[in-house]
């Protein structure tokens, strides 16, 4: 099991011990007055841990702490790992980045695009390109998400089975087939959208491995980093360990018990989501971040080249493009200026621009728990910082992070 616990003097490491201290005094009051249930928080340079701390509770109902070896639904922190588990295999010739994904997975072949109508009678044209590898890292297929309530084709989805998760005991090849009888919400590589793609991508790695995703998870990227509690479900053993999932009150945002979304499967699911279907802890999630930040290795172990995570790294929206003016919003409350994507990270292109103090060249992403973690190769930092709160819009968490955690270097 990996641990976590601080490593060098903060001061060694070019951070201010009092400035740091600041971060956890002001995530405290988010659980003081009710905001969140609990977080951890794990801040390192230079491959050491400077600081770890933990506030609040797992399970406010029954008063267990979150505790260093909490388990937490990372949910579309799940993204990165599937995206690392594709350009390993990337690095082996297993595909082009432009490749068109009927390659892999037929059902892509005869992609229709949606052009006008409602949801119960789109009318669609016929793709002018197909999908492309490239296309599912960047999210810019044009597949989507139930859950967004934005375009005909979201409510497409949603009548599938689709919104928050997938159709009881379909596999990921049966939905990717589902997804791909649907319209994509654009011509793919001409927009940014939040989607699914990452799942596709997911099917892509088993069909060019032979693995099932998870087994691919499990012995080319958990066990050789030693991320042992990383999986799709929570054993029977673990589950008093799992953090319990909360969503806000409307009106007071008071965080409140949210078990109709909570449940964590005991055993493998049928659906090995690569967008968002991992569970981790704190020290787990914390060593893939320290593989990205070592540029693809860690303690000896290289999962990818260091010219292929350097380009990863950078924007991959055309014309570089950041994520306000080519995406299509993820929610109101949240602005991506300034802020462009990888193959499968956002990437701080203009640090000025997003008005965030943040570093040109920073990357990471979120889950939808609130969960965020951020990788900055200039400055050689890691942060993750996890909760269980739905959605991630709630609360400005993310902006505010990095504002501290920048503000406590002083070298």
């Amino acid at each position: 099991m990996a641990e976590l616990k601080v490593e060098i003097d903060p001061a060694e490491a070019g951070f201010d011990a009092a400035r740091l201290a600041r971060i956890d005094t002001h995530f405290a009051k988010y659980v003081d007055d009710g905001r969140l249930p609990g977080w951890l928080l794990v801040v390192s340079r230079g491959g050491q841990v400077v600081h770890v701390s933990t506030c609040g509770q797992r399970d406010m109902e029954a008063a267990l702490p979150i505790e260093l070896d909490t388990l937490f639904r990372v949910y579309s922190m799940t993204k990165p790992i599937t995206s690392v588990a594709a350009m390993m295999l990337y690095e082996e010739g297993g595909f082009e980045l432009k490749d068109p994904v009927h390659r892999f997975i037929p059902a892509f072949r005869d992609a229709r695009v949606y052009r006008q109508g409602s949801a119960m009678a789109p009318v669609t044209e016929p793709a002018t390109e197909p999908i492309r590898i490239w296309h599912l890292l960047t999210h810019t297929a044009g597949l989507t998400y139930g859950f967004h309530h934005v375009h005909p084709v979201d409510a497409m989805y949603r009548a599938a089975g689709y919104e928050w998760g997938s159709p009881p005991q379909k596999d990921l090849a049966a939905c990717c087939d589902d997804w791909a009888s649907l319209p994509l919400v654009f011509q793919p590589g001409t927009e940014w959208n939040y989607g699914v793609s990452t799942d596709v991508l997911g099917r892509v790695v088993e069909v060019v491995s032979g693995q099932s995703l998870d087994e691919f998870m499990r012995t080319r990227i958990f066990e050789p980093l030693g991320m042992g509690e990383t999986a799709f479900f929570v054993p029977e053993a673990g589950q008093h360990r799992l953090a319990a999932l909360y969503a806000p009150t409307p009106g007071t945002r008071k965080a409140f018990r949210f078990d109709a979304m909570g449940k964590v499967s005991t055993e493998t699911p049928a659906f090995l989501s690569g967008g968002g279907g991992l569970v981790s802890t704190a020290a787990d999630y914390h060593r893939f971040t320290q593989m990205l930040v070592h540029e693809g290795e860690l303690d000896g172990v290289r999962l990818l080249g260091t010219r292929t995570l350097r380009y990863m790294t950078r924007n991959h929206l055309p014309g570089g493009a950041d994520l306000e003016a080519f995406g299509r919003p993820l929610f109101a409350e949240t602005t991506f200026d300034g802020v462009g994507f990888g193959l499968g990270f956002s990437v701080v292109d203009d640090a000025v621009k997003t008005k965030v103090l943040s570093t040109r060249g920073d990357y990471g992403w979120g889950g939808a728990a609130s969960t965020a973690f951020w990788v900055d190769p200039s400055e050689h930092i890691t942060a993750l910082f996890l909760t269980q709160l739905l959605p991630s819009s709630t609360h400005p968490i993310r902006p505010q992070l990095k504002q501290l955690v920048y503000q406590s270097l002083v070298d």
